[in-house]
């Protein structure tokens, strides 16, 4: 039976560009970088702090992902965290456009969104 999420994949369009947003404007750990020569593709595997884990992949000319208008499939990654202003602050001090914060109507937790460099939806959302 399924227990819980692994790993979200992502491949990027700039990968110098996405390493340094995931590791250092959001702060995950690398737990394993390797560069596959016979794809010419990097794989960098991130974790968070609860084991969790995203894969972040480069292949060359890989097609742009559509959003606007939303498509179908994945349609954002969330994260928790314990206080969402916290985090909109910091990323808007680094330079990261983000939503106004949100209430869930269902749950009354607080979320906001922002986005990768090349535009996956990201979202923070209060975690208690």
């Amino acid at each position: 039976m399924l227990k819980r999420i692994h790993h979200a994949a992502i491949i990027c369009s700039d990968y110098p560009r996405s390493k340094a947003f995931y590791v250092d404007v959001l702060g995950l750990k690398i737990v394993a970088e390797n560069y596959r020569e016979a794809r010419d593709s990097y794989k960098l595997d991130l974790a968070l702090p609860d084991g969790s884990q995203i894969e972040l992949f480069s292949f060359p000319d890989a097609p742009k992902r559509l959003s606007y208008p939303e498509a179908q499939g994945l349609r954002h990654l969330a994260f928790c965290v314990d206080d969402v202003a916290a985090v909109k602050h910091k990323l808007e001090r680094q330079g990261i456009t983000v939503e106004p914060i949100r209430v869930d109507e269902f749950t009354g937790k607080q979320y906001t969104f922002f986005a990768d460099p090349d535009g996956l939806p990201l979202e923070v959302y209060q975690s208690e």
